[in-house]
C-alpha cells in the first residue's frame, strides 16, 4: 500500500533553486530510501505558496515518525528553516501540521 502527504508552506519563488538544491543533496543519501521514499514533487503558486508532495511505499505518518528522529532529516530541516516558512506560524510545531487533509481519491481500478 502506498501513502502520501502533502506539505502547504510559503516559499518566495526565487528560493526554489536553493530548495531543491537541497532535496536533491538529500535524495542523493540513504534518508528517502530508508523511509519509503518513492516520490517527490515540489510546487510553487503565486507569490509565495509552497507545495510538497511525497509518496511513501509504506505508512506516510509512520514515516514521518522516524524521521523526526533521524540527524540527517533534523539538518535538512534547519537548512530549509530560511527558505520555506510555516503556512500559518500560529500553529506550527512541525511537518504534520502543515500536512493537506485529503477528501476525495479516485483512481481507474475504483470505477
Amino acid at each position: 500500500m502506498t501513502d502520501r502527504i502533502l506539505i502547504v508552506a510559503r516559499m518566495a519563488p526565487d528560493r526554489a533553486d536553493e530548495v531543491a538544491a537541497l532535496f536533491r543533496a538529500s535524495d542523493r543519501t540513504s534518508l528517502p530510501t530508508d523511509l519509503g521514499v518513492i516520490r517527490r514533487e515540489l510546487f510553487h503558486y503565486q507569490d509565495d505558496l509552497y507545495f510538497h508532495l511525497v509518496e511513501f511505499s509504506g505508512d506516510a505518518d509512520r514515516a514521518m515518525a522516524e524521521a523526526r528522529v533521524r540527524e540527517d532529516f533534523r539538518k535538512l530541516c534547519a537548512d530549509l528553516n530560511p527558505l520555506v516558512s510555516p503556512y500559518d506560524s500560529a500553529t506550527w510545531r512541525g511537518p504534520a501540521d502543515a500536512a493537506a487533509t485529503s477528501f476525495y481519491r479516485w483512481t481507474p481500478q475504483d470505477a
